[in-house]
């Protein structure tokens, strides 16, 4: 468990909560105004909050993620081939976690804390940039019936009933 002031660095860097898809962030570069940006950035937080957490969606292009501090993050990938991988993102190198990671485009994803986690601050770069019309939501029996063995962490990283579309314009 981390000693950051959670409040506090949410406060600072000035994050708030990702419609949809969970967390909390803020944009912290775009590249242009165009609608389809040559490129993105994000701060990103997790919190202790049960509902805390990046729901499984998939992109059309790579994302990469950045650890900075507090708690792992642990990802669960789902791979096209019907296979699945579960990195962890954090600052251990030497305990097998990644201070950074792509997650390839077109590839069914979701995040959390890890277990026993209260708070992570981490970011996520896009080239070309971020737009709603990258995102997808992923379904909990879609993805299940296509991932049986991740079904746990499926259900985990879903929220039954939720929108699966952003709202235009984020």
């Amino acid at each position: 468990m981390t000693d950051l002031d959670a409040d506090a660095v949410i406060a600072k860097l000035g994050l708030a909560p990702l419609p949809v898809e969970g967390g909390l962030f803020v944009q912290t570069w775009r590249s242009d105004d165009d609608p389809v940006p040559a490129g993105t950035a994000t701060y990103a937080a997790f919190t202790a909050d049960p509902d805390s957490f990046s729901a499984m969606h998939r992109l059309a292009v790579d994302e990469l993620w950045h650890f900075y501090a507090g708690d792992p993050v642990d990802l669960l990938i789902l791979h096209p081939d019907g296979t699945h991988s579960t990195p962890r993102l954090g600052s251990d190198v030497l305990g097998a976690e990644r201070p950074q990671l792509t997650v390839p485009a077109n590839h069914w994803f979701g995040a959390a804390l890890a277990p026993g986690g209260t708070f992570a601050l981490f970011g996520n770069t896009l080239a070309p940039g971020f737009h709603s019309g990258l995102y997808e939501g992923g379904g909990r029996d879609t993805l299940m019936a296509g991932w049986p063995s991740a079904a746990r962490r499926i259900t985990e990283l879903t929220r039954p009933g939720a929108a699966l579309e952003l709202p235009p314009g984020l």
